[in-house]
């Protein structure tokens, strides 16, 4: 059937062409018909007749521009072909054209409005022109061809409406499953992103910390300086073990849930157990740090107990680069149903600490509260310090990157 398919691909290119042979194919089967009906009083085809006969046939050339026009053209043109006594029957299949042809383009309601209005111009000109009786076969065939001709085209019109909806919602499936997709490829390269600077910032913040020392002590106090270049090796090769830790977990060919939840990953993660030896390494560099627990510890799911660990060392590296020589408090609040953590400081450098909430320390630290269903705030102190709190739930909580529950 390849050549009906190239049949039809033409006659979409050329309407006009193709509308103009349907005319000359109509009017030549009226003129067949008319001299094939012996025996049977159909009226006469004279001059007259013939030529309204071909100007009715004619306007199914702009039959797609103006189709409620062709309508009523073609349905006046066949009254006056009948009132003239042309021959009763044939000519109705330009009407049937005309008005398969609305019926593609109309409301369901319309269509009926329009096909019985047309079949009683028909059926009445038939009678007034020429039938003696309503029943007669040319009058019940007129009103049966044009109901024909509505139903065919309300059903190619549905047709093409139901094809148009499957189409539309395929393409609509397409295109949510590409945003689909780049909302996990945003959501991995921003976790991916946060890992490596949680894992990479307070390493490499002790390191230029404990090198400044080195450097300042070398000659006057080299047995500080040693120590100093001590603690830069312990922290390097820390950073190197966390790094590669992550790097294998993202090299990892883990599923969505594996990702979301540490608890299944194939390597271990840091958690607030490892809390002691995180402030040690702080202290290490001269920063006061305190800690304080309320309520009893338990415990927590695994993406809150790395959430809440990743938010203090981000909050106590963010006090020693910003406030040097302040005390960090750090408090560590299990209540009923949530954990809270705060990281506060006595520095008087809240205008920097304020200005650093525009980087990435502050954002990753809320986005990681916000991942596991909690809430965060980090806000200057009235009088001086800085205030940095998390709200985390103790049970497991579906995540959510773009609302805070607060």
């Amino acid at each position: 059937m390849s050549w009906l398919a190239e049949v039809k691909r033409t006659a979409r290119c050329h309407t006009l062409v193709a509308d103009g042979l349907l005319a000359v194919t109509v009017y030549a089967l009226a003129l067949v018909a008319s001299k094939m009906s012996h025996g049977y009083d159909a009226g006469t085809l004279d001059t007259q007749t013939t030529v309204v006969g071909a100007l009715i046939s004619a306007a199914l050339i702009v039959r797609r521009k103006w189709p409620r026009g062709v309508l009523v053209f073609t349905t006046a043109g066949t009254a006056l072909y009948l009132a003239l006594g042309g021959v009763r029957g044939p000519l109705l299949g330009v009407t049937m054209v005309a008005i398969y042809t609305v019926a593609l383009g109309s409301s369901r309601r319309a269509t009926v409005t329009i096909a019985s209005f047309t079949a009683a111009v028909l059926a009445v000109s038939g009678v007034v022109f020429g039938e003696r009786w309503w029943l007669s076969p040319v009058i019940v065939s007129s009103v049966a061809q044009t109901c024909l001709a509505a139903a065919v085209g309300e059903a190619v019109r549905s047709r093409r409406a139901y094809v148009a909806a499957i189409e539309e919602r395929a393409h609509r499936a397409e295109r949510t499953r590409e945003e689909e997709a780049a909302r996990r490829v945003m959501e991995e390269r921003l976790r991916i992103a946060r890992e490596l600077h949680d894992v990479l910032a307070h390493h490499v913040a002790l390191i230029n910390v404990q090198a400044g020392v080195a450097s300042h002590l070398l000659e006057t106090e080299p047995d500080q300086a040693r120590e100093a270049l001590a603690h830069i090796r312990q922290a390097g090769r820390s950073a190197l073990e966390e790094l590669r830790t992550t790097v294998g977990l993202l090299r990892q060919p883990s599923t969505r849930a594996d990702q979301e939840d540490p608890e299944t990953a194939p390597e271990p993660v840091p958690g607030l157990d490892r809390l002691p030896q995180l402030i040690a390494s702080f202290t290490a560099t001269g920063l006061k740090v305190e800690q304080h627990v309320e309520g009893d510890p338990r415990e927590l799911p695994a993406t809150v107990d790395l959430a809440g660990y990743r938010i203090v060392q981000e909050a106590l590296t963010n006090v020693r680069k910003h406030a040097p020589g302040a005390t960090a408090v750090v408090r560590l609040a299990y209540l009923p149903g949530r954990f809270r953590v705060e990281v506060t400081d006595t520095g008087t450098s809240a205008p920097q600490h304020a200005a650093a909430g525009t980087g990435h320390g502050l954002l990753g630290m809320r986005e990681r509260a916000l991942s596991v269903g909690g809430a965060f705030s980090a806000d200057a102190e009235p009088d001086s310090g800085f205030r940095v709190t998390a709200v985390l739930p103790a049970v497991a909580a579906p995540p959510s990157l773009t609302t805070d529950p607060a």
